[in-house]
């Protein structure tokens, strides 16, 4: 499906729920949800809602990118996505460092979280690249 000089990532991929960094987005979110049940109560409207909105940006992010009509929407939120892991990964570190998370889960939730990152990066070239190439292409 060409629309606008760009092939959209959901004609690509079909839908969202099949990109491997919306499930691993997902798979983080409900992770981070069954985390942050134990967390002290004081931090139930602070930095664990924080974390929750962070996280869940991520993949609401990718799947409404996917949605989008053009490569260039795409990007733009496939970069808000990355924004929100950056910031997920940043709360992360400062609930490990005040003992909210052990060392063991912090450790695995730190990888996944640079990973992600570095996905949606290779995502964001691959459709900058074919953007530029169709633009050219189409002009």
């Amino acid at each position: 499906m060409l629309v606008r000089g760009s092939y959209c990532l959901s004609s690509a991929v079909g839908n969202y729920r099949d990109l491997t960094v919306w499930k691993r987005a997902h798979a983080l979110a409900l992770r981070v949800y069954r985390i942050t049940r134990g967390f002290p109560g004081e931090e139930r409207y602070g930095l664990a809602a924080q974390l929750r909105r962070a996280v869940i940006s991520v993949a609401s992010n990718i799947a409404e990118g996917s949605g989008r009509q053009s490569d260039k929407e795409q990007i733009r939120f496939l970069r808000i996505a990355r924004g929100s892991i950056q910031e997920v990964e940043s709360q992360l570190l400062l609930s490990h460092d005040l003992g909210y998370i052990a060392n063991d889960v912090w450790s695995v939730l730190d990888v996944e979280t640079q990973e992600l990152s570095k996905m949606m990066n290779g995502l964001v070239r691959s459709l900058v690249r074919r953007d530029s190439r169709l633009v050219t292409r189409d002009s």
